[in-house]
């Protein structure tokens, strides 16, 4: 089983934990990660570039002139996409940038992920953190203790705690997460990973296939 180190909030070594190798220890898979991993990231896109085509383009229900007889060439309609100020010819128009995914994919990617950073020794686990009073100076002063200051941190929560996140969102390159949003990109996105110790049992109870 992996094991890894759990520390307290002042960098003090209080031995090691062994967590789930089902999930810990999964096989890694690169391409599953990179799928949902674009998929993450092909929803956040807005999708709201949007033209006319000569259909919705207003005015330009009188033909311009007469068929035959001007010498000009025959136009129906001044919105023709030939004309300034006419319709787009297959433009953009507002579409979903979601990609379908399966549930087992996304936890097979998160497993793969968390298995990557316990084998880079890129995750540590804490005993617990506590907080009277949203106070950045704490958190600030704990990365500090564990030697991640300057790096950019994932702290990931078993349940909602506005002190905590309030303390932590005014650092730059801090974020915490609940469980239950536990995500590859964000995981991938951080370089060092903290997680509480009472959230390690429900991330295998979310993950568990």
């Amino acid at each position: 089983m992996p094991q890894v180190a759990k520390l307290n909030i002042s960098g003090k070594e209080l031995g090691n934990m062994e967590l789930n190798e089902a999930i810990f220890a999964e096989k890694i898979n690169e391409h599953v990660v990179h799928q949902v991993v674009n998929a993450q990231l092909a929803a956040r896109r807005s999708g709201t570039a949007s033209t006319k085509t000569r259909g919705k383009v207003r005015g330009g229900g009188r033909k311009p002139w007469r068929q035959k007889g001007t010498g000009r060439a025959r136009h129906g309609s001044i919105r023709s996409p030939l004309w300034v100020g006419g319709g787009i010819t297959f433009g953009p128009s507002p579409r979903n940038y979601d990609k379908k995914l399966t549930k087992k994919m996304r936890k097979l990617a998160v497993r793969s992920v968390l298995t990557d950073k316990v084998n880079n020794e890129e995750l540590l686990i804490l005993d617990s953190l506590k907080l009277d009073q949203p106070s950045t100076k704490s958190i600030t002063s704990m990365l500090k203790d564990l030697g991640l200051k300057d790096k950019k941190v994932l702290i990931i929560l078993p349940e909602k705690n506005e002190n905590i996140y309030l303390s932590a969102r005014n650092i730059q390159g801090v974020k915490t997460l609940l469980v239950n949003s536990l995500n590859a990109y964000d995981l991938l996105d951080n370089e060092m990973v903290i997680v509480l110790e009472d959230a390690v049992n429900k991330i295998e109870e979310v993950l568990a296939q």
